[in-house]
């Protein structure tokens, strides 16, 4: 699906179960734009209020900027398991945002996402930032969640142009 004149507007996704970055983009060929990002504040209450808000309030988003996809970060566990399984369903809260909504939904990890932005798996959120920043010719600072956010819906743009790359390459690509 997209948007006025071939463009895709991607919905970029930092999930958590307190706050959950959004950020959209509009791509064209390869060319980026930005077009909005936040912080969908889901707050300390109950738990499944909180998963509401953040299932309404990217419902909401996606209205509002007419995203065509998405893209969200994969779960990282490190040491806490609580934490680990709240993400998950802050994941799950958004993932069935989109989904109702009609958009495909890829998934990256972190490492990934770094990868396609700066390089190297291992970069600093500073660098991350700052490249996201650089490519949408943004000035001042963004809020953490919402650069990681429009980090994803970048990262997504990224790898969706090298896929489509390798299929035309491929022995019986389209040219």
């Amino acid at each position: 699906m997209a948007a006025a004149g071939g463009e895709r507007r991607i919905l970029g996704i930092d999930p958590g179960s307190v706050r959950t970055g959004f950020g959209i983009v509009a791509v064209d060929g390869a060319r980026s734009r930005y077009i909005a990002s936040g912080v969908i504040q889901a707050g300390s209450g109950a738990f499944a209020e909180r998963l509401h808000t953040i299932f309404t309030g990217l419902t909401e988003v996606i209205a509002e900027h007419a995203a065509t996809e998405s893209a969200i970060e994969e779960v990282f566990v490190n040491r806490n398991i609580q934490s680990a399984l709240k993400l998950g369903q802050a994941r799950g809260a958004a993932i069935c945002a989109c989904a109702g909504a009609g958009l495909s939904v890829a998934e990256y990890s972190a490492r990934a996402i770094k990868q396609a932005l700066v390089g190297r798996g291992g970069a600093e959120k500073t660098q991350v930032g700052y490249m996201v920043r650089t490519v949408l010719g943004l000035q001042g600072e963004l809020r953490e969640d919402a650069a990681d956010a429009l980090a994803v819906a970048l990262s997504h743009a990224q790898h969706d142009r090298f896929r489509r790359q390798m299929a035309r390459s491929s022995p019986g690509g389209a040219a």
